[in-house]
């Protein structure tokens, strides 16, 4: 079977340095908006941070989405203007659902600021179905061992959403939704589900394979549906599946606002410049301004 049976598009991210970390960023990119509900993917590190030093996402408002924090490494403090406060660690998942509108803001906890600390993230988004796109906003936290895990001594898959290899996330969705941080030893071998609509594949370190074909560290590899395939690793590796059902009607993507009609992203941006948003409880000093000219997350005509 040759890369193009198996691959139907390969995305190299863009990387932005933040400062004490980088982000690569496969989604949205310019011929690919979405995978499934995924709208947004980002690799955040692997990084170490010095002692006396955090990252600090300042206060920022959300639309029509669902975010995904996944911590590999270190811990994250989520605040929000529900008046959520959730310390989240590596093997954790954060799912903020935006609906109508909300504001939340992410930063490193005092105790990682007080010592060198690591940083390790998956972070995605989830479009809502039009159904769902304006309902009221809510926020669930899974603890690592609330999750199911497959684990046969070679490989270890934590299912974060949706159901795969006989076992059931109890994280929400809105769409059809597949979401598993797969752990391959050397050697380590598991088979890729094949019936999502879309699927996605992302080696987040380390060394993966696909049906014998070497993929490339961050990078995004798009499936073609109903292909069957197997994921090995040679040395060890790290492997992202992501994906679920193909969204029937177009979603559009301005900086932090995700939504199927164009003029409520306006609208979102005119609230955020006019601070109609609702304000974090105990983070309400700061925020992150709407940006001048076009902002670093698009989606394209």
């Amino acid at each position: 079977m040759t890369a193009d049976d198996l691959i139907l598009q390969t995305i190299t991210p863009t990387s932005h340095n933040l400062g004490d970390f980088r982000v690569h960023r496969s989604l949205p990119v310019k011929g690919r908006t979405m995978v499934g509900p995924f709208i947004f993917f980002d690799q955040a590190g692997p990084a170490k941070i010095g002692a006396g030093h955090g990252v600090d996402v300042r206060p920022h408002p959300h639309i029509n989405l669902a975010t995904v924090t996944y911590m590999y490494e270190g811990a994250f403090l989520h605040r929000d203007s529900l008046g959520t406060e959730q310390l989240i660690e590596a093997g954790a998942v954060n799912l903020m659902t935006a609906g109508k509108g909300i504001v939340h803001s992410e930063r490193s906890p005092d105790a990682d600021r007080a010592k060198e600390s690591k940083l390790s993230a998956i972070q995605t988004w989830l479009a809502l179905p039009d159904r769902y796109e304006e309902m009221d906003p809510a926020f669930e936290h899974v603890g690592e061992g609330g999750m199911p895990v497959i684990d046969d001594g070679h490989v270890r898959a934590r299912v974060i959403m949706g159901s795969l290899w006989g076992e059931t996330s109890p994280v929400t969705t809105y769409a059809q939704t597949i979401y598993a941080d797969i752990q391959l030893s050397p050697g380590g071998r598991i088979a890729i589900d094949p019936s999502a609509d879309e699927r996605a594949i992302y080696v987040s370190g380390g060394d993966a394979m696909l049906d014998g074909l070497m993929l490339v560290p961050q990078t995004l590899y798009v499936l073609r549906p109903g292909a069957s395939a197997t994921v090995m690793s040679v040395d060890g590796g790290r492997v992202v599946l992501c994906g679920g059902e193909a969204f029937t009607s177009p979603r559009h993507v301005w900086w932090n606002f995700v939504s199927s009609s164009q003029d409520r992203l306006m609208q979102a941006r005119e609230d955020w410049e006019a601070m109609r948003f609702p304000l974090i409880p105990g983070d309400d000093q700061e925020f992150i301004p709407i940006p001048q000219g076009r902002p670093k997350t698009v989606s394209y005509p």
